[in-house]
This record gives C-alpha cells, sequence and structure tokens, in this order.
C-alpha cells in the first residue's frame, strides 16, 4: 500500500506510518476488518499490531504543508520508495491511497524499467489498472479528514477497496 506521507501528529510523532491520527484510525479498522491486521487500531510500536499480507509505505518522506508535497519532495522519497518495491518477491496488488501516491507508484514502475500501460491509467476510486507484470493497481480516496468528514469517503467505500485487494491477491482471510 503506498499512502502520501507520514502524519506529523501521526507517523512522525509514532514511528509507525498512518499510527496515531484519524487517518490511521480508518486505515486500521478496514484492514482488520479484511483480515490485514491483527487489531482495528493502531496506537504505536510495541501495541501487538500485526499485518497479513501488507505493507504500508508512502510517497513522500516529511509531512508536507497541506498535504501537497512539492515534486522535489516527492523526488527525494522516490529512492525509498524504490527500494522497499524492489524487495517484495510476490507483490500482487498495490493499492495507492490518492492520487499522489497513484502516480509515485506509475512513476517508480518507470524508473524501475518495468511497464506502464499507455495511455496512463486513471486515479478513481475503485479503479484498478493490470499491468503486464500481473500487478495490480488499486486506487482509493486517501482516508484524510478532508475526505472522511465530507463523505467523500465512506467506511463502506473504503471497506470494499480492502476487500476487492484480497480477491485480486488471491490471499485466503486468516482463520
Amino acid at each position: 500500500m503506498v499512502g502520501l506521507a507520514p502524519a506529523a501528529h501521526g507517523g512522525n510523532r509514532t514511528g509507525r506510518i498512518f499510527t496515531g491520527d484519524r487517518s490511521g484510525d480508518w486505515l486500521f479498522r478496514a484492514l482488520f476488518d479484511a483480515g490485514f491486521a491483527s487489531s482495528p487500531v493502531s496506537s504505536g510500536p510495541g501495541d501487538g499490531l500485526r499485518l497479513r499480507h501488507v505493507y504500508i509505505t508512502a510517497a513522500a518522506r516529511c509531512a508536507p504543508p497541506a498535504n501537497k508535497p512539492t515534486p522535489r519532495e516527492l523526488s527525494r522519497g522516490q529512492p525509498f520508495l524504490l527500494e522497499e518495491l524492489q524487495s517484495f518477491d510476490d507483490l500482487r496488488v498495490v493499492v495507492a491511497l490518492g492520487k499522489i501516491a497513484w502516480d509515485a507508484y506509475l512513476r517508480a514502475r518507470r524508473a524501475l524499467g518495468q511497464s506502464v500501460p499507455r495511455p496512463l491509467p486513471r486515479f478513481g476510486h475503485g479503479s484498478v489498472a493490470l499491468m503486464s507484470d500481473g500487478i495490480a493497481l488499486l486506487g482509493s480516496f486517501h482516508p484524510s479528514q478532508q475526505n472522511t468528514f465530507t463523505g467523500k469517503l465512506t467506511r463502506p467505500m473504503f471497506s470494499a477497496v480492502f476487500a476487492r485487494a484480497r480477491r485480486l491477491a488471491r490471499v485466503s482471510r486468516p482463520a
């Protein structure tokens, strides 16, 4: 899963991305409901939370002002994203939380010499773009307060993304 960046009062403070902020509250609940997390709550390292068949990273490495990273910030974060993506032997699905994450993943694929569909797939909530190597890129609105407080993203919409990710990845739910 690719998010935007660690939040100043969440991941930067707690040391675990999406932990300690409202976006994380939404994310870990949805991951738990889909069987990807052992708990619906993430309070910090050492809380016993275990992720199953999921890895969380970000396009940028610092909390950008107004949640809008500059091209330079994204460029500086790309080497970390590239290294993380190269560490997976059996990557099947990438969930992009927002358009910035969607675009960052497509840029990373190009930088790694992997093909990208032409024309470029457009981001949308629930959109799926299949890559030539079988990886599915699945879009979701970011669970930011801007999206959740306004109803642009609802819990059922968000849960549906992770249920679909499970089906696309062809992994079974834990017993």
